[in-house]
């Protein structure tokens, strides 16, 4: 069964940031530093660019190979 972009974002950012809505870790970096939080600010738009333009097929495939990397490292 194919992976949407919505499903595939859903999982990516669980991936990236675990429970934590991608919002409210660019506000904590923010707050620990402003510096920082200007490049997460960056990073976070990217990430929403990246999943906009890329194929469903290429995120799902990189979602089969994120996962199973981080099943190998257990």
């Amino acid at each position: 069964m194919a992976i949407t972009r919505t499903e595939a974002k859903q999982l990516l950012e669980r991936l990236i940031f675990d429970e934590e809505p991608p919002r409210e870790w660019v506000q904590d970096v923010w707050e620990m530093s402003p510096t920082l939080g200007e490049t997460a600010a960056k990073l976070w738009d990217v990430y929403e660019a990246i999943i906009e333009c890329c194929p469903e097929e290429k995120l799902e495939n990189l979602l089969h190979s994120l996962y199973q990397a981080s099943l190998e490292d257990l």
